[in-house]
């Protein structure tokens, strides 16, 4: 298991890829073979915002599980996101829960909160899960944190059938956006105080 730093929202975890490929190579490439329709417009090779979208999308939970591209255990999801039809603006959507003392304005002491989840905890970040019911309210808090994704991030891919080029075109694509997360996680640290 990779490690998770402050710096560290997402990995793309090169070395579990290569241990559980079934193919002996790539876990990932083996996925982009089962997902190929994905991976072209009709025998032409997609936009680079396309191609985020769908190497994003097959690099992570639940088309891989676990997958390949893994987030920090304290965020509730990492997801690539656009607006407009022509998915000309995209950006990576990053759910962070936050506990009632990370609020400016504390709450009624008798809400329930997210709940600590020691068994899923990585490097000192632990995973906030929703409380069990108790007969009391809860209030569950998310902050959204939507980063921009500039065009010179995106990688435009040539190939349009999966195989060794395409796997490292796709590779190269979940590498930059994961690279332009974590130059960010001073964003969500800020929130969760893990910056501190």
């Amino acid at each position: 298991m990779p490690d998770f730093t402050r710096s560290t929202l997402a990995i793309a975890d090169d070395v579990a890829d290569r241990r559980d490929a079934s193919d002996g190579r790539s876990r990932f490439g083996a996925y982009l073979a089962r997902n190929a329709g994905l991976l072209h417009d009709d025998g032409d090779p997609l936009s680079a915002r396309e191609f985020a979208f769908s190497v994003w999308q097959i690099a992570t939970s639940p088309v891989m599980s676990p997958g390949y591209v893994r987030h920090r255990p304290d965020l509730h999801a990492l997801a690539l996101v656009s607006h407009g039809e022509d998915m000309d603006q995209v950006a990576v959507r990053i759910d962070v829960p936050l506990r009632h003392h990370h609020l400016a304005a504390r709450t009624d002491h008798r809400l329930a909160d997210w709940q600590r989840d020691v068994w899923a905890t990585a490097d000192g970040f632990t995973a906030l899960d929703q409380p069990r019911p108790t007969g009391r309210p809860a209030l569950l808090a998310t902050a959204t944190v939507l980063l921009p994704v500039p065009a010179r991030v995106l990688v435009a891919p040539t190939a349009t059938t999966p195989g060794h080029e395409m796997t490292a075109q796709a590779k190269n694509a979940v590498a930059a956006l994961v690279i332009w997360t974590n130059a960010h996680a001073h964003l969500v640290n800020d929130l969760t105080g893990a910056g501190a």
